[in-house]
């Protein structure tokens, strides 16, 4: 892979919470290291619908007609990774590796009046670790979930925006969030990751059990901590992971516990480079854990509190042309199954994404993309909805 774009990928993966060689500005500050990182990037974005709002597609992901009968909407915002400033420090004390990570995302856009409410910032890392090379490390605090890490990091439109990009005043857009992976979130855990063992390294972490959409569950009735963990071997051409979460919800009468499990591989060869990803799930839903109240078109679960499951992935290739631009095409889908107690056109079927992109390294630090996605969504009750966007922008990594 180009090296401009590989740099590009790993400060994404940096500003994620991932481990990463590749630095942002670097200050001395007695005996801390402190690493100031993070990206701008802003994305003109224009949607089209090709139904109209009659159509109705439960939990669909697609655009249509809004009641006047307008299908075309356009946007400024940012991209499926938000705009982020974090700070990172380092240092070594007592035989140990030490640090702490705080990072904000704020909007690049908004819909209120004047422009300046300021309402649309996010703060999604907080944490310490701590470790040594010979043992490991423990992070403790607010960061990237373990469960479909890998997917959202390996998605090409990391760099651009995928699907949801219509309509600015949004923190982020979903990639292929709900057309390929479900969202990893952003949890405070205690996780433990293993010293690297000839490419083989594994983490495991008590999450906080912030995956119910139902208000009766996010904070309450929680029967235990999640439990996420991955297992992942990384070697010269690229990787392979599989991870797995697990979680325990009471809602009144229903008692049910969320599962998912996925596997993973991204591979480059030269300029060219593969990812396949593929995820099965129970109790969880179609875009987020439990996304939405019991029995809502995309949750986990059905109104009698059975659980429904799903399945979904994408696949990707990219190539990087001789200028340095990489072009790329990516498919993904997330289905959902239904249950007895459901009405079958009140549940999502499935959500799917086409993406076409390029991604030219204007710079070290600056990448200007143009994307198309054309998406699908459909219905148990036979509903379906198409709708297509344009992006074109850039992003900037320090």
């Amino acid at each position: 892979m180009n090296k401009k774009i590989s740099a590009a990928v790993a400060s994404a993966a940096l500003v994620l919470g991932a481990t990463s060689a590749n630095a942002g500005i670097i200050i001395p500050a007695g005996e801390w290291t402190v690493d100031i990182n993070g990206n701008v990037n802003a994305y003109a974005t224009y949607a089209s619908a090709d139904d109209t709002a009659s159509v109705g597609v439960a939990g669909g992901l697609a655009m249509v007609e809004d009641a006047s009968g307008e299908d075309k909407d356009q946007g400024i915002g940012t991209g499926l990774l938000p705009a982020w400033l974090g700070v990172t420090a380092t240092t070594r004390q007592n035989d140990l590796d030490v640090s702490w990570t705080i990072s904000m995302q704020p909007n690049v856009s908004e819909n209120n009046t004047m422009g300046d409410s300021g309402d649309i910032v996010a703060w999604r890392q907080a944490f310490l670790t701590f470790g040594d090379k010979s043992w490991g490390s423990i992070k403790m605090g607010k960061d990237i979930g373990i469960f479909a890490a890998n997917a959202i990091l390996n998605d090409m439109t990391l760099l651009g925006v995928g699907s949801a990009g219509g309509h600015s005043g949004g923190n982020f857009t979903n990639g292929h969030i709900g057309t390929g992976y479900i969202y990893p979130a952003w949890k405070g855990q205690i996780t433990y990751t293993t010293p690297n063992f000839n490419g083989f390294t594994a983490k495991i972490g008590i999450t906080n059990p912030n995956q119910g959409g139902d208000a009766s569950v996010q904070s309450l009735y929680q029967d235990r901590y999640g439990v996420e963990a991955q297992l992942e071997y990384g070697f010269d051409a690229g990787k392979v992971w599989s991870s797995f979460a697990s979680y325990d919800l009471t809602n009144n009468d229903s008692d049910v516990e969320p599962q998912a499990i996925d596997v993973g591989a991204a591979i480059n060869f030269g300029n060219i480079g593969l990812v396949a990803y593929y995820y099965s799930t129970q109790g969880v839903g179609a875009t987020f854990f439990n996304d939405g109240a019991f029995g809502s078109a995309r949750s986990g679960v059905s109104s009698g509190g059975t659980e429904r499951d799903g399945n979904g992935g994408y696949v990707q290739a990219t190539y990087v042309i001789p200028s340095g631009t990489k072009l790329g095409v990516s498919y993904g889908r997330n289905t959902l199954d239904t249950e007895t107690s459901d009405t079958a056109g009140s549940v999502l079927d499935y959500n799917e994404m086409w993406t076409v992109g390029a991604y030219h390294p204007l710079t070290k630090h600056l990448n200007l993309v143009a994307e198309y996605n054309s998406i699908e969504s459909k219905d148990h009750g036979g509903a379906v909805a198409e709708s297509d966007s344009l992006s074109l922008g850039a992003i900037l990594f320090f």
